[in-house]
């Protein structure tokens, strides 16, 4: 079976995760993804958070790496030096999709920018994937997820109550823009079918996060308000956080007059039925009572009791999970959540979403550093001497 992006050729530039992450789900899709990586080591996310210790357990590269580097193949061009930048440009004026996520001008530097190719390759589609933006006060500032956590507000509402400000547990910015390039790359590929014409696509970080606090903002914008952290807890409606189980904690949201209805019945209609709490509004008003009624409940209760009392009265509700717990949970395998790959069965999270006819699949492992650059510099019509050169080999 034919994969959607087959014949698709992405050559990528993209380091640690967003831009990784964007290729590889286009690498699951079918696309031809070329990681193109510096000399020395390569990306740096290959060493990314693990000890020499862990390394010697499990290997090179790390699980960082792993995760988002599935479906590619490596090559390694020094992109400081002349025919490293030359070999580059012949690759790029090949390719279908180039990402890239150096800071504003440099690749406009090396002379491979979009303006530098569009003449010679109009169908190209060129992606340029920065922190802030490729204009603006900010667009020369180096920054990460954290920094862009920090800088949308999204920090200002993370944590406990009149604590200090917290972190998103994981780099759920990285991982939305991933998803922003994903998504401006297939919308420009489309529109490519549609008109022979390939495009720039310009995304960042700082769009991403936004992206992410875009009820926050309009709440702003029309009321003033500046929303801050409350735990669990959600500013929308009430309950909608985690309460207390006897043995650990569950989530449990309510939105709705009917949806209440139905949690009180579920769970005590005595302590939970006061005539205050009926509507959303008055629950919104009363949220500390109403919590701590709940929790009063809920503490004598076993979690999983909590949870089929709810899930069987249509009361939306989650046990909160420990991270192997997750991993390993039946209905993350059920809906096709895990990629095998290789003799002993790696397992990796899979494509987060599922084409019927033409499903994501995993082709390819991991790649060592360069190890494709001869055979990538050699399909794209390099000559032998070109191919011994640039791939650091001599005959």
């Amino acid at each position: 079976m034919s994969q959607v992006l087959e014949g698709i050729r992405v050559l990528d530039f993209s380091r640690i995760f967003a831009g990784p992450d964007s290729t590889q789900l286009l690498g699951d899709l079918g696309a031809d993804v070329v990681k193109v990586e510096s000399p020395g080591g390569g990306d740096e996310c290959r060493f990314l958070g693990v000890t020499e210790a862990e390394l010697e357990r499990i290997g090179a590269p790390s699980p960082s790496f792993r995760s988002f580097n599935r479906n590619k193949r490596s090559i390694v061009l020094d992109l400081a030096s002349d025919a490293g930048r030359a070999a580059a440009r012949r690759l790029m004026l090949s390719a279908d999709v180039v990402v890239n996520n150096f800071r504003p001008g440099t690749m406009e530097r090396w002379g491979i920018g979009y303006d530098d190719l569009r003449a010679e390759h109009p169908r190209m589609v060129y992606c340029d994937f920065h922190a802030y933006g490729p204009v603006g006060p900010l667009a020369q500032v180096g920054a990460n997820d954290l920094a862009l956590q920090a800088h949308s507000g999204l920090m200002s509402i993370t944590g406990e109550e009149g604590g200090a400000p917290a972190r998103a547990g994981s780099a759920i910015v990285d991982l939305h823009a991933s998803l922003a390039i994903v998504s401006g790359v297939l919308a420009a590929l489309f529109h490519r079918e549609r008109t022979g014409e390939g495009q720039r696509v310009d995304t960042s970080l700082l769009l991403s996060s936004a992206h992410l606090m875009s009820y926050f903002y309009q709440d702003y914008w029309l009321t003033g308000n500046e929303h801050r952290r409350m735990g669990t807890a959600n500013h929308l409606s009430v309950p909608n956080q985690a309460f207390p189980a006897s043995d650990g904690y569950v989530v449990i949201i309510a939105p709705s007059d009917e949806m209440w209805k139905r949690l009180v019945e579920a769970l005590d209609p005595v302590a939970l039925g006061a005539e205050e709490f009926r509507t959303a509004s008055e629950r919104l008003r009363l949220r500390r009572d109403v919590i701590e009624a709940i929790s009063s409940v809920t503490r004598g209760m076993s979690k999983h009791e909590i949870q089929d009392r709810l899930s069987r009265a249509k009361v939306n509700v989650s046990i909160m999970l420990g991270i192997g717990e997750a991993a390993e949970h039946p209905q993350f395998e059920a809906v096709g959540g895990v990629f095998r790959f290789g003799e002993n069965g790696d397992r990796y999270v899979a494509t987060p979403f599922r084409l019927h006819a033409t499903p994501g699949r995993m082709t390819r492992g991991y790649p060592e550093p360069g190890e494709h650059t001869a055979e990538v510099l050699a399909e794209a019509g390099f000559s032998n001497e070109e191919v011994a050169e640039l791939s650091g080999k001599r005959a």
